[in-house]
């Protein structure tokens, strides 16, 4: 099975479309599952505080202090890994960065293809979307172990070259292609969700903000007829 997308991301061309709705809590609440399980070891969301998550996504203070909170955190505080970030520099080449804004700075699309594009090579794991990222692939459990398909030519001067020109899935995962796809898209939702938590409130008093517009014009209407009806005359 070939990986749609690798092609375009690596050569600079468009990115896959992540089908993500960020007003579907349901996802939502799974993508935080996804996050805290599997990303939140190594990566904070210091401008994200576990209360939005009650307050938003419609979790409870309990499910939220079982299922997502570890050591002495407390439903206020924000999510914040523990790691230490020169012993990360160490381990990683680089701290790993805070993903609060990642979904406004790199979009949806660059994440999901991101994670669908790991795949592994004699010296570990590399990525078609961001090549030798020090990120290790941690949800290839869920995914499997993914190959790159080459192909070889040369140029005009006689030199020969090796191009990816797709992904193949070597070992399967947990999941099935389908259903990592579908896991993906709900972290993306999430993500995208915690780039901006107060758009889910934002939108939905939008619609009343342009209703009120509509009906204030009408009046307002209503008002200049009155007032220069007998002036017209």
């Amino acid at each position: 099975m070939l990986a749609s997308g690798f092609a375009f991301a690596a050569g600079g061309g468009d990115l896959e479309h992540a089908d993500i709705n960020v007003h579907d809590k349901a996802s939502l609440q799974r993508g935080a599952s996804l996050f805290v399980n599997y990303c939140l070891g190594c990566h904070s969301m210091q401008y994200l505080r576990y209360n939005r998550l009650v307050d938003d996504l419609g979790l409870s203070e309990e499910q939220v202090q079982q299922f997502m909170l570890h050591g002495d955190q407390e439903v206020a505080d924000a999510m914040v890994n523990s790691m230490d970030p020169d012993q990360a520099e160490q381990w990683f080449g680089i701290a790993p960065p805070d993903l609060s804004l990642t979904a406004r700075s790199r979009g949806p699309d660059w994440i999901y293809s991101f994670l669908k594009s790991f795949y592994m090579t004699q010296d570990g794991w590399n990525n078609t979307v961001l090549e030798n990222a020090s990120m290790p692939h941690v949800l290839w459990e869920l995914q499997g172990v993914q190959r790159a398909v080459t192909e070889s030519h040369t140029d005009a001067e006689g030199v020969a070259h090796s191009e990816i020109v797709g992904l193949e899935l070597d070992e399967a995962g947990k999941l099935s292609p389908e259903q990592y796809e579908a896991h993906i898209q709900d972290l993306v939702a999430f993500m995208r969700y915690a780039s901006e938590p107060s758009m889910l409130q934002r939108e939905k008093m939008g619609i009343w903000v342009l209703l009120f517009l509509v009906v204030f014009t009408f009046l307002a209407w209503l008002l200049y007829q009155e007032y220069w009806k007998e002036i017209k005359k």
